[in-house]
């Protein structure tokens, strides 16, 4: 019956969650579910969630009421699945009614038997039934020439801010021989890019050792891979040994996505980070020795529990003295059942996105100055497409991810998705590059 029936899929949250959503919709392509892009003509909508934030939590509502319209045409059942069920099944089950079947991280293998009953016996509360069976097989939902791998689950880190560890559980490598499978049989790419709560730790878990490196290595070894980018390194596990693998080895974008949180030592030992300011600037100093071109991101908190003025203003210093490619910033969101929810004073809202504003503006100064000194400079392009509004091609260099950094707009004779092009910088601004390859003619 379930094969007959028309399914939509909507996937919500990070690049991981991207995964689970792309190993799901694996999973009903097997089983020769019919896919539809057309919401509107889907019998049954899954929902893919996330629930890091409130903000994240509050969007999975409003898309699974928004999803609730389509039964006064074709939409039959609503699938919730995710991390929003696993967290706070007991409060969404009664609430969220529009809902027929609620599945949680580890439990999507069940979903056609939980549709069965539901269609049976009505709603159905699936979350904790299944086992965490890791699959290879996938239906990517990125431009066919980069993919996401996600190489673990789970955190052992405890941050006090953080609900990862009480909605994912403790951190879990996946076994190194079906990353392997996963990652040839996403066939032709031109960037693999590696994600996880915590891709630096990977293998201490299921291994007894860190297998990073090594695991990095074999994935090189892929003919069907062109590069490799890295997200998600923590400071502390970024050693000597991963520095050096990184700068001999060509297929490693010279790339570093490290997640800092905060600057400040006072700060950071209440978010239970394990760094400190001064190992920060050390760890940003031997990169570039090591690898004097290496792009370095971060991303940053402001307005946690007790943050003075003084220490979102060292937040500034530092962003100056570590001159990082790029940065995302974020207001502390206070989540229940977290140390951090607990802590006194709470920050006022006002002031938290006032103190986000200004460390945009300062990091936007910072990677103008940056982002100018390519110009006039010749510069390796991965085309991601064309921007239709600007009239030209869009594309990303090597200190560039998607949709988490800046982009390269070019103009080009021809240009083909997923290749790689010289581009020669005209102009800059805070964000993006603008220039064009030697066969254009304007």
């Amino acid at each position: 019956m379930l094969r007959e029936k028309k399914f939509g899929v909507i996937s919500l949250g990070c690049d991981k969650n991207r995964v689970d959503t792309e190993k799901l919709l694996g999973l009903l392509d097997e089983r020769g579910c019919r896919l539809v892009g057309d919401l509107s003509k889907a019998q049954i909508l899954i929902v893919n969630t996330c629930a890091f934030l409130n903000s994240a939590r509050e969007e999975a509502i409003e898309t699974v009421l928004e999803c609730a319209a389509y039964k006064d045409k074709n939409l039959e059942k609503i699938v919730v699945t995710g991390c929003l069920p696993q967290k706070f099944i007991g409060e969404v089950f009664d609430a969220l009614t529009e809902a027929d079947v609620f599945l949680g991280i580890n439990d999507y293998e069940k979903i056609f038997e939980a549709l069965e009953k539901s269609y049976a016996e009505g709603r159905q509360n699936y979350v904790g039934k299944g086992a965490d069976s890791f699959r290879t097989k996938r239906m990517l939902t990125t431009e066919p020439h980069f993919a996401y791998l996600k190489i673990a689950d789970g955190c052992f880190n405890h941050c006090t801010y953080c609900l990862i560890p009480k909605i994912r559980g403790k951190y879990r490598s996946y076994p190194m021989e079906e990353l392997l499978k996963e990652a040839e049989d996403l066939g032709e790419l031109s960037e693999l890019i590696l994600v996880a709560q915590d891709t630096t730790r990977y293998g201490e878990d299921l291994y007894g050792e860190n297998k990073f490196v090594e695991l990095l290595q074999r994935l090189s070894a892929l003919e069907n891979i062109r590069a490799i980018r890295l997200l998600y390194c923590y400071p502390e596990m970024i050693t000597d040994a991963l520095i050096e693998e990184i700068k001999r080895n060509e297929k490693i974008v010279k790339y570093l996505d490290i997640p800092l949180q905060h600057s400040e030592n006072r700060v950071l030992k209440l978010m239970n980070r394990r760094g400190k300011r001064e190992d920060y600037l050390a760890l940003f100093e031997k990169l570039r020795k090591n690898i004097p071109e290496i792009a370095i991101r971060s991303t940053f908190i402001s307005g946690f529990p007790t943050e003075t003025e003084e220490e979102f203003e060292g937040m500034k210093e530092f962003l100056r003295k570590a001159r990082l490619t790029s940065c995302g910033f974020f207001a502390y969101s206070k989540e229940p059942d977290t140390a951090a929810a607990r802590m006194t004073p709470q920050v006022h809202h006002a002031t938290k996105k006032r103190r986000v504003n200004a460390l945009y503006q300062t990091q936007a100064a910072i990677s103008l100055e940056i982002l100018k000194g390519f110009v006039g400079k010749k510069l390796n392009v991965l085309c991601d497409g064309i921007d239709c509004e600007r009239g030209c091609f869009v594309g990303r260099a090597y200190f560039n991810a998607p949709e988490i950094d800046g982009k390269v707009y070019f103009h080009a004779g021809e240009a083909v998705q997923g290749e790689t092009y010289e581009v020669l910088v005209e102009s800059s601004d805070a964000y993006d590059l603008y220039g064009k390859t030697e066969d254009y003619q304007s």
